[in-house]
């Protein structure tokens, strides 16, 4: 896949928020990039660069000069979801990785009341998938493709899908979605209304930058106004799905079924649930 090309930019000035290499921070006219930058991992997510993603958009929410964040990824990955190393350390109890890094995150994303445009240049997986329910605008490379990989993992959906996707796609998609660990090419997404726009990949970031630009010229204020009256209506039952979603994480995360999840992935196989749950 071509890596979408990017727009004449120039790093913020705080430097903090370039301080993880995997999440590069890009700050010009009132538009704010943020790169996930890790394309040997296929854009999978450590602890530090859910904090670094977090504290990008943090700044951003308080920035005069940041209107409109754009997210995307590089080479022919965009997000590939938890680290699933770190995640089988959280799993067992054992090593460093911070089981609230993830959790950390999602509340200021929830929160962040600017307009939000996601752009999938390649495969997204976890995470890289259920953000286009947070997403204001979400585009996508013709050739990209999406999966919530749930419950292959053993686990329960994230960041409020269970919620946002049947809002966005009904229910019998989005229980295709997040009950089939299949993936769904920008085709589907299209057709179901996942997504805003899809792009031919050399165009994708493009598109996105181009419409950033629109909503860049409008005040402030009035963007987090509208943002705000667009989602009162969905902001509780948002807050309620992901607080439900969080404790079936809780009581999944860890089980057999689980732990067979995270052995299969370290293994190099498919997971074998039949005897399980």
């Amino acid at each position: 896949m071509t890596e979408p090309s990017s727009p004449t930019t120039t790093s913020t000035g705080d430097a903090n928020l370039n301080s993880c290499p995997n999440i590069r921070v890009n700050d010009a006219d009132r538009i704010r990039t943020v790169t996930i930058d890790r394309p040997e991992a296929k854009g999978a997510m450590r602890g530090d660069m859910w904090d670094a993603l977090g504290d990008a958009l943090a700044d951003a929410q308080d920035n005069p000069e940041v209107a409109v964040v754009v997210l995307t990824g590089t080479g022919d990955a965009f997000c590939s979801g938890v680290d699933l190393t770190e995640m089988a350390e959280i799993a067992m109890g054992a090593g460093s990785a911070d089981p609230h890094a993830f959790p950390r995150m999602a509340d200021t994303m929830a929160a962040f009341t600017k307009p939000l445009i996601v752009a999938i240049n390649g495969i997204g997986v976890g995470f890289g998938a259920t953000v286009v329910g947070f997403a204001d605008l979400a585009f996508m490379s013709s050739t990209a493709r999406i999966k919530c990989p749930f419950t292959r993992l053993g686990v329960a959906p994230e960041l409020a899908s269970s919620y946002t996707f049947p809002s966005l796609i009904g229910r019998q998609n989005a229980s295709w979605a997040l009950l089939s660990s299949e993936w769904l090419d920008a085709g589907a997404c299209a057709r179901m209304g996942l997504v805003f726009r899809v792009c031919e990949p050399d165009e994708l970031l493009a598109a996105a930058m181009d419409h950033a630009r629109v909503l860049a010229t409008k005040p402030i204020s009035s963007l987090v106004e509208s943002k705000a009256a667009i989602l009162a209506a969905m902001a509780p039952q948002i807050a309620a799905a992901r607080q439900r979603e969080d404790e079936a994480f809780q009581r999944l995360l860890g089980t057999p079924e689980n732990l067979e999840a995270m052995g299969a992935f370290a293994e190099k196989r498919e997971p074998d649930f039949t005897n399980l749950g």
